[in-house]
């Protein structure tokens, strides 16, 4: 053999490039190769999350600035400070009237709607695959049409036109229509049931979809574990597999409950009946609609957004302990 080619043979071969494994890769390296090899997902979401970013991230930051200073559209705002706040806790009456009747709302139609919700799904979810789609039906229209607490108007009409007043004069338990809409009395129980009988739809219909998805082989594995009647099935089995749906539903019910106002003002005017029924909402719509405060108007929604926050966070942590 020659010189030339023992060198050749003794030349050290060039290693294959192998490719690098996620073990080896940094964060960012496997971060940047995600995006890489769903960049086509990326690219098709980009449209959806440009406008989330310019009508929803965008202005809840200038919201956030603008509670801190005074602002009335014309002039360039002023910063203030803690003054919006102040003045919302120690000279604006009002904002205590509307925190309070917002807090009653929220504390009496938000569970309500919750627990109602998921019951009328349990009991639901056990009729015949015909019956339950009719039931649903029945018990979704008010989610998906946007005037039916209207028909309220047609129940408690303050004249003999009325249902209520019609029934109620013929059974002799009044003698003259009552005013329901105008009657500081009857005001809040009305709308807290018709807030109510509306907000069932979008938390009932997910309830169903989440008792639907759960597997039945769980509560045959659950009753050899020891489950023996139906309110453990459904505290250990059912509620576990559906947190997802229940925390869909906690989140609906407590921005329906701290959004309360909409309905007040469609069937009783505003400002209600001495104020009885004046939320946050109607407060926050008079400053930044009406008195063109848009500083004081951004301070009331910063706290709006503060008490929903903390409310899903409590429900988050209770609903972690289902099951347990």
């Amino acid at each position: 053999m020659s010189d030339t080619a023992v060198k050749k043979s003794t030349k050290p071969e060039k290693k294959s490039k192998q490719p690098v494994s996620k073990k080896d890769m940094t964060r960012w390296q496997y971060i940047r190769s995600e995006m890489k090899r769903t960049r086509a997902g990326y690219l098709m979401i980009t449209p959806f999350m440009i406008m989330f970013l310019v009508f929803t991230v965008i202005p809840v930051i200038l919201s956030l600035l603008l509670s801190f200073t005074s602002f009335n559209m014309f002039q360039f705002p002023k910063w203030v400070g803690f003054d919006n706040f102040i003045r919302m806790f120690l000279d604006d009456d009002l904002f205590i009237t509307a925190f309070k009747n917002t807090m009653i709302f929220a504390l009496t139609t938000g569970p309500a709607s919750f627990i109602l919700s998921f019951i009328l799904a349990w009991f639901i979810n056990e009729l015949s695959p015909k019956a339950r789609a009719l039931v649903t039906f029945i018990f979704y229209a008010p989610g998906i049409s946007g005037g039916a607490h209207t028909i309220f108007l047609l129940v408690f009409r303050g004249d003999i036109y009325g249902f209520a007043n019609g029934w109620l004069m013929k059974l002799g338990l009044i003698s003259e229509p009552i005013l329901f809409f105008q009657n500081e009395t009857y005001i809040v129980p009305l709308m807290i049931f018709i807030s109510i009988w509306t907000s069932l739809g979008i938390s009932f219909l997910s309830f169903i979809a989440g008792l639907q998805g759960v597997d039945r082989a769980q509560y045959e594995a659950g009753a050899v574990d020891g489950i023996k009647n139906r309110w453990q099935e459904v505290w250990f089995v059912t509620l576990p597999n559906m947190k997802s749906m229940l925390m869909f539903g906690a989140v609906m019910s407590i921005t329906n409950a701290f959004g309360f106002g909409a309905i007040v003002t469609l069937l009783c005017g505003t400002p209600s009946v001495n104020y009885c029924a004046w939320t946050l909402n109607h407060h926050l719509t008079e400053y930044m609609s009406t008195r063109f405060e848009f500083g004081y108007a951004s301070a009331i929604a910063l706290f709006m957004f503060i008490l929903m926050f903390t409310s899903n966070r409590l429900v988050n942590k209770m609903l972690a302990k289902v099951g347990q």
